[in-house]
């Protein structure tokens, strides 16, 4: 079971930038695409992007285009999720996500939409 820990979260104004990070850990030689979800309080958790195993294929919440890039680390291990122009709405707890895969791929479209594993989350507040 892979296990994933997230770190990056503050507290930030409106219009700066942070950078997520998650560190996916496994005993076995699994290849994983990852992905970034956020909870708001009182609302459910809702998907912000994912990327393959290699970052060859990337998704995105169409209303965070442009404004939130997700990547891998080098080692594959380590997915990232850099925000900019933060705005008060973008206040949530931030989860990582994986899905193991068996063989890596271009199309966005082959991209999991069910995540079997998640991390415990990183709290991103922006004031006005």
């Amino acid at each position: 079971q892979v296990q994933l820990v997230e770190s990056g979260g503050g507290l930030v104004q409106a219009g700066a930038s942070l950078r997520l990070s998650c560190l996916a850990t496994d005993d076995s030689s699994r290849s994983y695409a990852m992905a970034w979800f956020r909870q708001s309080p009182g609302k459910e958790r809702d998907f912000v992007a994912s990327i393959s195993y290699s970052g060859r294929a990337t998704r995105y919440r169409d209303s965070l285009k442009g404004r939130f890039t997700i990547s891998r680390g080098n080692d594959k291990n380590t997915a990232y999720l850099q925000m900019n122009d933060l705005r008060p709405e973008d206040t949530a707890v931030y989860y990582c996500a994986a899905d193991e895969i068996f063989s890596d791929y271009e199309d966005p479209d082959l991209l999991p939409l069910t995540w079997h594993a998640y991390g415990q989350g990183t709290q991103v507040t922006v004031s006005a």
